[in-house]
């Protein structure tokens, strides 16, 4: 317990809550005696990961839609991105598993590892607050977001937003000048215009992400840092 208390930066004032968060069911279940396994811990969890990752992602990608913050955040949320969070605190070499679950592979299972994470940041909330969980949600995430797809994601709008209101004469606007392609597959293209001139266009699959091609455009004629 004290080398994965090691491993989160974090000491708990009650053991028991980073005991019950490694507990798997197959280990509750088998050794019963009052012991209670992680799933509750990982219900709460679950709300407090989402919270946390919300409130991140609406204050820094201010330009971007409720469906574009939907599946951003879904992409830091998803098994996959949990699962490679425990895996990185070595979480599974600390759970307590039933025998069967132990000789099946349990240690290694994505939905088992994505589960105990949710699950200790639950224990790190109740244990410590919400800031304490947010740190730890944060040293991942953080580092997510420098791979996911940049292009879709990075707020080059407000970035240009920011310089044109510098000047508080200038207006920019976007404007739609071309889309094709079947349903499924359409494209589109979009100007960004200074007053009437244009200093970036930008194509996408949706007319957002084309607006943030096109600002990032204009972000790079302009010299800004991007």
């Amino acid at each position: 317990m004290n080398e994965l208390e090691a491993i989160l930066g974090y000491h708990f004032k009650n053991k028991k809550l980073l005991q019950n968060a490694l507990t798997h069911s197959s280990y509750a279940n088998e050794v019963r005696g009052g012991i209670t396994s992680n799933e509750r811990l990982e219900f709460l969890g679950d709300s407090v990961l989402s919270v946390i990752v919300s409130d991140y992602i609406y204050k820094n990608y201010r330009s971007l839609p409720e469906g574009e913050l939907t599946k951003l955040r879904a992409s830091l949320v998803c098994e996959k991105s949990l699962c490679a969070f425990s895996r990185e605190l070595e979480l599974g070499r600390f759970l307590l598993l039933g025998h069967g679950e132990e000789k099946s592979g349990g240690r290694e299972r994505d939905s088992i590892l994505a589960d105990a994470f949710e699950a200790v940041l639950a224990a790190l909330y109740l244990d410590g607050g919400f800031e304490i969980a947010r740190r730890h949600v944060m040293r991942f995430v953080l580092d997510e977001l420098q791979h996911t797809d940049d292009e879709v994601f990075k707020d080059y709008k407000t970035a240009l937003q920011e310089i044109i209101q510098r000047n508080p004469e200038e207006t920019v606007r976007y404007i739609l000048t071309d889309s094709s392609g079947p349903d499924h597959d359409k494209s589109f293209t979009v100007e960004v215009r200074l007053n009437s001139n244009v200093i970036g266009v930008g194509t996408g699959k949706n007319k957002k992400q084309a607006e943030q091609y096109a600002a990032k455009q204009a972000l790079e004629l302009m010299g800004a840092e991007i």
